[in-house]
C-alpha cells in the first residue's frame, strides 16, 4: 500500500511539473527565477560606447569581431542601427540601445509611437539580441529646452509597450542626464539638483523607483576640470595620486575623494537622497578623455587619455562605490569605441575613440583581462594578527588621513564598525587603500604591520574589494595591467551569461518576486 502511495505521488509529482513547463508563461517564469538566481552581484562591468557619426564606419560585422577582440561586452548604441543589433544576434554581449532625441519629441506624444518603435527596434531582435535597457535621449533636460514632459511620456509610453511585449523584466528604461542637472558638485554632500528641474526629477525617480530601473548618467571630469578654472589640480581628473597638500576633501562628511569621478557621482547620490529617494543605483552611460584638441584644449592629449580611461578601467573593476556609497559598483560605458569625426567643432567634440575604424588602439589601454587573466583566488591586504597596537593606530590614521582609504564603513553604525577593535578597523583601512592605490605604487606594508592574505575578510553586509592574486598563493604580489588590449578572454562582466571570475554571485530567493512568477503561471 505505501509503495502504491509513493508511485501515485511520484506520478503526481512530475504531471505537475511537465504540465507547469508546458505553459505558456514557462519563459517568463523562468527567466524571472534565473534572475532571482544572480540577483545580487559583487562587482562592475565597464562597457563601450558605439557612436555612427564616423566617415568611414566598419561594417557592422567588424565591429562585433573588435569588440570580441578587446573583451567589450557591454555596449550602449546611441540608436537602434539595424545593422549592428542584428550583428550582435546569439552572441553574449548584453546592447543597451538608444532613442535619439528626435525620437524622444515623436515618442511623448503617442503611446502608438511607442508601441511602434518597441516594436521595430526591440521585439524584432530578441531574444537573439541580448537588449537589456533602452536609454531615452541624450542629456534631454539640459539640451532641449522645455522637453521634460515629453521625456517622462517618452519613459512611460516605451514601458508600457515593454510589458505589453512580456520584456519590462528583460530591459530597463531610464534617460542619460549630465551633471548640469546638478547646481554646484562640491562638496558632494551639499549638492542638490537644480530647483527648476526637482518637479521632474523627482517624477523621474519615481518612475525609475517603481520599474526597478537605474540612473543614467554621463561623467566628465574631462569637463570638470576645464571648467574648474584651476580649482582643481589635473591628476584629480586623471585619477592620480595626490600629494598631502593636494587633498580633496568633503568639510562637512570628512570624506576624501581621490578622483572627480568619485565626487561626481556622490554629488548626484546626495542630489538624489535630497529629494527623499534611496537604493537607486547610478550607471555612468559614457565617461572618456579626449585625445586631441588642435591646441584651443592643452589637456586634450594622448597622453592625459591614456592615464584617464586606463585608470577608470583600473577603478571600475575594483568592484567598489564612491566613498558615500562603497559598496555599489559602478557599471561603466567608456566614451567612446571609434571618433566621431562628423561631428561639429571643436576638434576635441571628435577625438574621444579609443580604437581606429581598422581595429587598432589609439594609445596603450589596459586589458580589461588583466586583472583576472590566469587568476584562482583574490588578495587583500589585512593588519598582522599580533602587531604592535601603537603601529596600528598609527597606520590607520595615515589610511584614512593623507592615505585617502575611504573608512565611512568602519564608523559606529555601519557595516564594518564590529567587531569594534584595532586590528579590524586597521585591516579594512589597509585594504581599501592598497586596493584603489596598488597599480599606482601603493604597498601592503604600513610599517610592518599588514600582509597580504587570500582569505576573504568579508562578513555578512561587511564587503572587502579583492584584486586578483595570478600566482593564487596566499601573499603574492598583486598583478599590473597589461599596456594592450589583446585577445585574451578570461574576462566576462557581469550578465547571465558571464563567468564566475572577480564577480561573487549570492544566490537570493525573494519572497516577492517568487510570488510574482507563480503569478504569470496563474495569470
Amino acid at each position: 500500500m505505501k509503495d502504491v502511495r509513493k508511485e501515485r505521488r511520484v506520478i503526481f509529482e512530475v504531471d505537475v511539473l511537465v504540465n507547469w513547463m508546458m505553459h505558456e508563461k514557462w519563459p517568463a517564469v523562468l527567466f524571472l527565477l534565473m534572475s532571482l538566481m544572480i540577483f545580487h552581484v559583487r562587482g562592475a562591468f565597464v562597457g563601450i560606447n558605439i557612436g555612427t557619426h564616423v566617415s568611414s564606419l566598419p561594417p557592422a560585422s567588424d565591429v562585433v569581431s573588435m569588440l570580441k577582440q578587446f573583451e567589450f561586452t557591454h555596449v550602449r548604441l546611441y540608436d537602434a542601427n539595424a545593422q549592428l543589433l542584428k550583428a550582435f544576434a546569439n552572441s553574449s554581449t548584453e546592447v543597451m540601445v538608444g532613442v535619439t532625441n528626435e525620437e524622444v519629441l515623436k515618442i511623448g506624444k503617442s503611446p502608438s509611437a511607442a508601441a511602434a518603435w518597441v516594436n521595430k527596434n526591440v521585439v524584432l531582435y530578441t531574444p537573439a539580441t541580448n537588449i537589456t535597457a533602452i536609454a531615452v535621449g541624450s542629456e534631454v533636460l539640459t539640451s532641449i529646452p522645455n522637453a521634460a514632459r515629453v521625456l517622462l511620456r517618452a519613459m512611460k509610453y516605451l514601458h508600457k509597450a515593454l510589458v505589453a511585449a512580456n520584456l519590462n523584466l528583460q530591459i530597463k528604461v531610464s534617460t542619460p542626464q549630465s551633471m548640469d542637472v546638478i547646481l554646484t558638485s562640491f562638496p558632494p554632500s551639499t549638492a542638490t539638483f537644480n530647483s527648476s528641474l526637482n518637479s521632474t526629477i523627482y517624477q523621474l525617480l519615481q518612475f525609475l523607483k517603481n520599474t526597478n530601473s537605474y540612473y543614467m548618467l554621463n561623467v566628465y571630469p574631462y569637463y570638470g576640470y576645464i571648467k574648474g578654472n584651476g580649482n582643481f589640480p589635473l591628476d584629480y581628473a586623471l585619477f592620480q595620486p595626490l600629494s598631502i597638500n593636494r587633498q580633496i576633501v568633503d568639510p562637512n562628511t570628512l570624506l576624501h575623494y581621490n578622483n572627480m569621478f568619485d565626487a561626481m557621482l556622490d554629488a548626484t547620490y546626495h542630489s538624489i537622497k535630497a529629494l527623499n529617494f534611496s537604493d537607486i543605483p547610478i550607471v555612468v552611460t559614457a565617461s572618456g578623455w579626449p585625445w586631441s584638441d588642435g591646441a584651443s584644449e592643452p589637456s586634450a592629449t594622448k597622453k592625459n587619455a591614456e592615464i584617464y580611461v586606463n585608470n577608470l578601467i583600473t577603478r571600475v573593476l575594483n568592484g567598489s562605490g564612491p566613498p558615500s556609497e562603497p559598496t555599489k559598483p559602478v557599471n561603466t560605458y567608456i566614451y567612446e569605441l571609434f571618433s566621431e569625426d562628423q561631428k561639429p567643432e571643436p576638434m576635441s567634440q571628435k577625438t574621444w575613440g579609443v580604437l581606429s575604424t581598422k581595429g587598432s588602439a589609439i594609445y596603450r589601454l589596459s586589458s580589461l583581462s588583466s586583472r583576472v587573466t590566469g587568476s584562482s583566488s583574490f588578495v587583500y591586504c589585512v593588519a598582522k594578527v599580533g602587531a604592535d597596537p601603537g603601529k596600528l593606530q598609527n597606520g590607520l590614521n595615515w589610511a584614512c588621513g593623507q592615505g585617502g582609504a575611504n573608512c565611512s564603513a568602519i564608523q559606529p553604525g555601519q557595516p564594518c564598525f564590529l567587531p569594534d577593535n584595532i586590528l579590524n578597523h586597521a585591516s579594512y583601512a589597509y585594504n581599501d587603500y592598497y586596493q584603489k592605490m596598488q597599480l599606482n605604487g601603493g604597498s601592503c606594508n604600513f610599517d610592518g604591520t599588514a600582509t597580504l592574505t587570500d582569505t576573504n575578510p568579508s562578513r555578512g553586509s561587511c564587503i572587502y574589494t579583492g584584486s586578483v592574486n595570478p600566482s593564487g598563493g596566499n601573499g603574492a604580489s598583486p598583478p599590473t595591467p597589461s599596456l594592450t588590449l589583446g585577445p585574451s578572454s578570461d574576462f566576462f562582466p557581469p550578465s547571465s551569461t558571464s563567468k564566475l571570475d572577480a564577480r561573487q554571485f549570492h544566490f537570493l530567493w525573494s519572497p516577492m518576486l517568487l510570488s510574482a512568477a507563480f503569478f504569470l503561471l496563474l495569470t
